[in-house]
């Protein structure tokens, strides 16, 4: 058995770009773990994926031509079914070994060559044999297969194959591109595997236009990288093509000059590595007139339409210049320069002409057209919406801030989604809000509701900015409590990995917006219900207010419930465990903003020595009490004239000491001496359960003993669950 480094290429037609890395790695992956669930290459195997806009190639280190022989026992029946009572072979015995191969021409040999041994209750026959390891052929063909099969395409093609001369016709292959070459090197020889009507070879096909040779001929596994590059002008390693174009985007807007750099974009660089086999990035640049449209109007157009990089200068504005990565590296570049820039000139003109034709209508002209625009069809038009987000709006206005803040707050809530019904938006989405806040400047509505419009998507996604105002929080948090409360009430729930109205994120929103921003509100109390509101208002406008078929009142514990698995979630990607989220969470605390405060707490008590005997007793004591009231309501009151043992004396007189000094601490929102106060009840609590018996005869008497427990239990539970944090 010999080991060589050992190399597979599938050559196909363009691969789709936004797939191709997640398609190169899925490909080398697959293989290699075929190759060493076959024991043709070890654990130790290094797999490298190649992924270039026309190959899918493995390099898979240390592979065997044979992998080893394997040892195998089989169980073939209980020895009562296999032998007779003389000892010998019974004819399913017999049928059996035969069927594995076994020589039984000699019964009594065959019998004595098998083990016997016990098989639970019952003693069985088991045969060893020696199976052969595969070759590399018949195990790169299998590998090979897999990998094909196991491909993540996100869109299967069908194409015709003609078959051999023998048996002239077409068969059909279903593939992500057309397959025209397949390369399989086991050092410098070729393993003639066959895939999607291929046959194995050892040479490919280099850069269309710029390969020095054609085909380009592989002289072993090693070599690939290396011989693709030289004679073939294509950078095959899509990490290695990455980096080139990070590097040449960079000395070109060095060359520039004046502190300019490319806009950062990882999936744009993603997708243009994914484009291209031979990089080379050539300086641009547009008419200067250009820039009086929004920055963002024109880097969106050249960025998704043209996969081009704009160039910011130093203090991040956009400039007239931008770098193209070609495909090409001529001598003289001018004429794909001059290409590009004919190419960009009528999309940054249509640019302009919306935003010119834009800024003929106020905003406040269009909001009677958002009432023409469905939003769902069980919730209205955008113009329902806007007033319900307005309601949600100007109330929390009301409880956050004085009259200006209402105003602003209503204003930009009013005017929030009318960019939707504008020519920029229309044609690219995504400056929703962004040209609303544009739009709104240019109808000098000023800076604080401009603002807010624009901010009031915040935030987009994970690590984006919150809105820069107060206006802009108010308006946010009503347009993603009225998306919330409008979904769950009409029982779209998320389900599973679907969540098509990004509920997801929108919880996630809310919440970052009630922590970073101390939000002084209560999260179930008044913003859930708030928002109700103003979907019961809107309800009862209707014609026929049961055929809506909104019914938040069923769902409200379900959204209440999803914001707080939102919240748990991030809390333990912060670090804090799932005993110390769950202590807190469990009592549903609805500012959330002291969360994080309540958590401190919690952590620094659980480090205290009395906390593991006060967080079991706590247990105990919700166990008792959940059991008593279902019998009926337990009163936290309690009557000193029926304490009988001194134990549940101690308990009260500790309780009657300690709990106003650590409410007290709670009210100041001191929470980690508030807890640090109530150790103390450590020694009474022990006592209490070592002596007491809660479940007295005397009706009278264990009613007060359970009122002392629920005291305790009141008392100790402010800040979290403790009984949480009981192993």
């Amino acid at each position: 058995m010999t080991t060589q480094n050992l190399l597979v290429e599938l050559f196909v037609e363009e691969l789709p770009p936004k797939a191709l890395q997640k398609l190169g790695d899925a490909f080398a992956t697959v293989l290699a773990d075929q190759l060493k669930a076959q024991g043709l290459a070890t654990a130790a195997s290094l797999v490298t994926p190649f992924a270039s806009p026309r190959r899918l190639a493995a390099h898979v280190t240390t592979v065997a031509d044979k992998a080893a022989d394997k040892a195998v026992q089989q169980k073939l029946m209980p020895v009562t079914v296999g032998l007779d009572a003389s000892g010998n072979a019974t004819p399913a015995l017999l049928k059996k070994l035969q069927a594995l191969g076994a020589d039984v021409s000699d019964p009594a040999a065959a019998v004595a060559a098998l083990k016997r041994a016990q098989d639970g209750k019952a003693e069985a026959l088991f045969y060893d044999s020696v199976v052969p390891g595969a070759t590399l052929q018949a195990g790169l063909q299998k590998a090979l297969d897999e990998a094909i099969a196991k491909l993540p395409i996100p869109k299967v093609m069908s194409y015709q194959l003609e078959t051999d001369c023998e048996l002239p016709g077409w068969s059909s292959v279903n593939f992500v591109r057309p397959a025209h070459g397949l390369v399989a090197l086991h050092g410098a020889a070729v393993v003639p595997v066959k895939a999607l009507g291929l046959t194995a070879g050892n040479s490919t096909t280099g850069h269309r236009f710029e390969a020095a040779v054609s085909p380009v001929v592989l002289a072993d596994a090693d070599s690939y990288a290396a011989t693709l590059k030289k004679d073939g002008a294509v950078i095959a390693s899509f990490t290695e093509r990455k980096a080139e174009i990070a590097r040449q985007l960079a000395a070109a807007a060095a060359k520039v000059g004046n502190g300019a750099c490319p806009i950062e974009d990882e999936a744009l660089l993603d997708e243009v590595t994914a484009l291209v086999e031979r990089p080379n990035v050539v300086i641009c640049q547009f008419e200067e007139q250009f820039l009086g449209v929004p920055q963002e109007c024109l880097i969106l157009t050249m960025k998704a339409n043209q996969k081009y990089f704009p160039l910011l200068d130093a203090a991040g504005k956009l400039t007239n210049k931008f770098l193209v990565v070609s495909n090409i590296s001529p001598e003289d570049t001018s004429f794909v320069t001059g290409g590009n820039e004919r190419v960009v000139r009528p999309r940054l003109a249509d640019a302009k002409f919306f935003f010119d034709q834009d800024r003929k209508k106020t905003l406040a002209s269009r909001v009677e057209g958002l009432s023409k625009v469905v939003y769902h069809n069980k919730l209205g038009t955008q113009g329902e919406r806007v007033e319900r987000v307005r309601a949600i709006a100007k109330a929390i206005a009301q409880q956050l801030g004085d009259a200006q803040l209402v105003q602003d707050a209503d204003q930009a809530a009013l005017l929030a989604k009318t960019d939707l019904v504008t020519d920029m938006v229309g044609e690219f989405p995504e400056l929703q809000g962004i040209m609303g806040g544009y739009y709104a400047l240019n109808d000098g509505l000023g800076e604080t509701v401009a603002h807010a419009i624009e901010d009031h998507y915040k935030p987009r996604f994970a690590g984006d900015a919150l809105p820069r105002n107060t206006a802009g929080v108010v308006v946010a948090l009503a347009d993603k409590l009225e998306t919330l409360v409008g979904m769950f009430g009409i029982g779209n729930l998320p389900t599973g990995d679907r969540d098509p109205f990004a509920l997801r994120r929108h919880a996630l929103g809310v919440i970052r917006m009630l922590v970073e921003k101390d939000v002084p509100l209560k999260l179930v109390d008044e913003l859930l219900v708030l928002a109700s509101n103003a979907f019961n208002g809107w309800q009862e406008r209707q014609s026929d207010p049961a055929e809506a078929g909104f019914q938040f009142g069923a769902n409200s514990l379900k959204l209440r419930d999803f914001i707080y698995d939102r919240l748990a979630g991030g809390l333990r990607e912060q670090g804090y465990s799932t005993q110390e989220v769950d202590a807190v969470l469990a009592l549903r605390p609805q500012r959330l903003a002291l969360i994080e405060k309540q958590l401190a707490a919690v952590r620094a008590f659980a480090s205290l020595p009395e906390a593991p005997a006060l967080a079991a007793a706590n247990k105990r004591v919700r166990n008792i009490l959940k059991k008593a009231e279902v019998e009926g309501a337990v009163d936290a009151h309690v009557n000193p004239a029926l304490l009988q043992e001194q134990a549940e004396k101690d308990l009260f007189v500790a309780l009657q000491r300690f709990v106003p000094e650590a409410n007290a601490q709670f009210g100041a929102g001191d929470y980690t001496a508030s807890l640090q106060t109530l150790a103390v009840l450590r020694a009474p609590v022990d006592a209490f359960f070592d002596d007491v018996m809660v479940n007295a005869e005397q009706l009278d008497v264990r009613m007060n003993r359970l009122g002392l427990l629920k005291s305790l239990h009141e008392a100790m539970n402010r800040v979290a669950d403790l009984s949480r944090l009981a192993a």
